[in-house]
């Protein structure tokens, strides 16, 4: 539903679940499929200065479902005209306002990467947009609060970009709280998703992009990879280099698909004190199954897939198949192989085995989210890890969907606080 519609679904009630009789605002929705969770992510940002709730709802008011030329340029418009206005406040001195605002540049122009994969357009290149988006999120990091350094972690042969931020510039060793982003997040959204409200608790901070993630997809292209240990593990050995890092106190979160990530990597690196799964993937494979016609699956799992191929491109071209090439497209992109039945044979490798869940020691919190649309798989995760905890997020508190999206306040609140206990801030 578009926001023009807004009034009308104002203007239409229902009874909720304890009789009372209330406004659809909530469940109905801004569009139509990925585009309402875009929003209600862009939306949940705006807690942490990663959104203008006005900006993005006057944005959208510009855009028609299913306009996804207009989608992808509604939202690039808006990024590089706040980096513009971000640079202005620069030059004049205004350091604050300049952070703020190219923190929300960062963030639009993220949309803006993810709608390029809408374009109908076989020139269409990531790179500009997500520069773009990189140099907003670089221009907040010099004009921010927080204490911040460039890092490179030394990782199979090369190397991983990643940001270590500090409470303070005291250098005394601090906890410190590793972030590993989803399948498609950007290093600004993953900011809003927990790294400033782990500093104002006194924790520092290290974000990074992994394989498959951003810079290592769009300028190296390196993919996605399932055993990520072989991430993690360097992250942890690059921590362990540093005096102002408490070892004994690290943890790690995971959002997304990063609710599989971490998990995976847990059973083999033990350095952890304490891991969050925002929310929890036991098999990633599951979500693309799930959407492929039972018919067309059958030919893949018969082992028939030069036909399950055919069929799914020509699934693909029918009338309203558009939406569909779009997210094979986007969500294919980072497992590096070309093919139907080669993406599907990629990603059936992405999935936790109970001995590898019994594997893990590190304490771990699960969230659970009414309505996840996209890994409703968090409960499975809590009991296959021996002694985790579920966290339980309800519609009635405005914390349904996948990773809580508008209720990302209430998301700090209970994982630090379970946090702090387990490291005994």
């Amino acid at each position: 539903m578009a926001v023009s519609d807004t009034t009308e679904a104002l203007a239409v009630d229902h009874l909720d679940r304890h009789g009372t009789r209330s406004h659809e605002v909530y469940t109905a929705g801004f569009y139509e499929g990925g585009w309402d969770y875009e929003v209600r992510s862009i939306l949940g940002r705006a807690a942490r200065g990663g959104s203008e709730p006005g900006e993005v709802l006057a944005t959208i008011a510009r855009v028609r479902p299913k306009d996804h030329r207009g989608w992808f340029a509604a939202w690039e418009a808006l990024g590089r005209d706040v980096a513009r206005q971000a640079q202005r406040c620069a030059d004049a001195g205004h350091t604050v306002s300049a952070a703020r605002a190219f923190l929300r540049a960062a963030n639009y122009l993220a949309v803006a990467v993810e709608a390029i994969d809408g374009l109908d357009d076989d020139t269409a290149d990531h790179l500009p947009t997500f520069r773009a988006h990189r140099a907003a999120w670089e221009g907040f990091v010099a004009h921010g609060r927080w204490p911040a350094q460039a890092v490179t972690i030394p990782y199979d042969g090369s190397s991983m970009p990643g940001w270590f931020f500090r409470p303070d510039l005291s250098g005394e060793p601090r906890p410190v709280l590793v972030m590993n982003n989803g399948s498609d997040g950007s290093v600004s959204g993953l900011w809003c998703q927990g790294a400033e409200g782990a500093l104002e608790r006194g924790y520092a901070v290290l974000l990074f992009d992994g394989p498959g993630q951003q810079s290592m997809l769009f300028e190296r292209g390196v993919p996605f990879r399932p055993d990520w240990e072989n991430v993690l593990t360097p992250v942890v050995d690059h921590l362990a280099t540093r005096d102002d890092v408490d070892q004994d106190r690290v943890a790690v979160y995971g959002v997304s698909q990063g609710g599989y990530w971490v998990p995976r990597a847990l059973a083999f690196e033990h350095r952890f004190a304490a891991a969050v799964a925002d929310g929890g993937v036991v098999d990633v494979g599951r979500s693309w199954l799930s959407n492929i016609p039972h018919a067309v699956f059958d030919e893949y799992r018969k082992g028939h897939k030069e036909k399950f191929d055919r069929d799914m491109r020509l699934g693909m071209r029918l009338p309203g198949g558009r939406d569909a090439r779009e997210t094979w497209a986007f969500r294919a992109r980072p497992y590096g192989v070309e093919g139907y039945s080669a993406v599907l044979d990629e990603v059936s490798r992405y999935a936790l085995t109970p001995e590898l869940g019994a594997r893990i020691t590190t304490p771990l919190l699960v969230t659970d989210p009414d309505g996840d649309q996209f890994f409703p798989q968090s409960a499975e995760l809590a009991k296959l890890v021996p002694g985790a905890t579920l966290a339980r997020f309800t519609q009635d508190e405005g914390a349904a969907s996948h990773c809580q999206p508008l209720a990302r306040e209430l998301t700090e609140q209970r994982m630090f606080d379970w946090l702090d206990e387990r490291l005994h801030l």
